[in-house]
C-alpha cells in the first residue's frame, strides 16, 4: 500500500525518529512522546554523502535492522491533519532523497505509561540502497565517523547528540552498540565511557 493511501483520511500522523529527528525534526507537530518500537536494532550501517559526509568520505549514519528480539528508543511526533502533506514533502527530501530511506509503519509503544500502543511511520534504509555500508567494527564505524562532515555538520556531531539524547531521555537503556562506538571516538573503553556525566543537549 502507498504511504499516500496509508495516511489518508487521518486526523493526524505519528512520526517515529530514531536518529537525527530526535533532536531536531523540522516539520511542525502537535506532541511528542519518548519510546520504543520492537523488532529492529539500531545501527550505524547507513552511508551519508550529504548532510554528514561526502562523495569522497561518506558518513555514518542509523538505520533500522530487523531483529525480533531487540527494540528501537527515540521520539514520536504526532502531526496534524493540516500539516502532514508539507511534513512529508520535507521529510522526502530530507530522509529519502538525500539519506536514500524508505517508509514503514511500524507498532510504537509510549515510555510513559499508556495502555494503547499507536502506529507511527518510521524510515528505513536497507542494504539494497548504493550509499549502505552495513556491518563494521565499533573502531572502525568510529574512525570512519571521526573523519567526515557534511552539509549539515560533523559526523561526531550526529553521533554525540544521539548518544546524549539516549543517557538524557532514555537513561535506563543500555544501547552498546551507540555507546561503544561513541567511546571509541572519544578514545575510551566501554566502561570509562560509562563513568563520564551527562551533558545537556543544545
Amino acid at each position: 500500500m502507498k504511504l499516500h493511501d496509508l495516511v489518508k483520511g487521518k486526523s493526524s500522523l505519528w512520526i517515529f525518529g530514531y536518529g537525527s529527528l530526535v533532536w531536531k525534526p523540522g516539520f511542525a507537530y502537535n506532541r511528542s512522546k519518548v519510546g520504543y518500537i520492537k523488532g529492529y536494532k539500531r545501527r550505524f550501517w547507513h552511508g551519508d554523502d550529504f548532510h554528514r559526509g561526502d562523495k569522497e568520505k561518506p558518513g555514518r549514519v542509523v538505520t533500522l535492522v530487523s531483529d525480533q528480539e531487540a527494540c528501537t528508543w527515540g521520539v514520536a511526533y504526532e502531526v496534524p491533519e493540516c500539516q502532514i502533506e508539507e511534513s512529508l514533502q520535507y521529510l522526502n527530501v530530507r530522509e529519502v532523497l538525500s539519506g536514500g530511506y524508505a517508509t514503514e509503519m511500524v507498532e510504537f509503544i509510549p515510555k510513559e505509561k499508556s495502555p494503547d500502543s499507536l502506529l507511527a511511520l518510521v524510515y528505513i534504509a536497507t542494504s539494497e540502497n548504493p550509499i549502505y555500508l552495513g556491518p563494521a567494527s565499533d573502531k572502525e564505524i568510529a574512525a570512519q565517523i571521526s573523519i567526515c562532515s557534511g552539509n549539515t555538520g560533523h559526523n561526531i556531531e550526529y553521533l554525540h547528540r544521539l548518544a546524549e539524547f539516549m543517557r538524557l531521555c532514555c537513561p535506563e537503556v543500555e544501547d552498546e552498540h551507540l555507546f561503544s562506538i561513541e567511546a571509541a571516538v572519544n578514545g575510551l573503553s566501554l566502561e570509562e565511557y560509562r563513568c563520564i556525566p551527562s551533558r545537556s543537549m543544545s
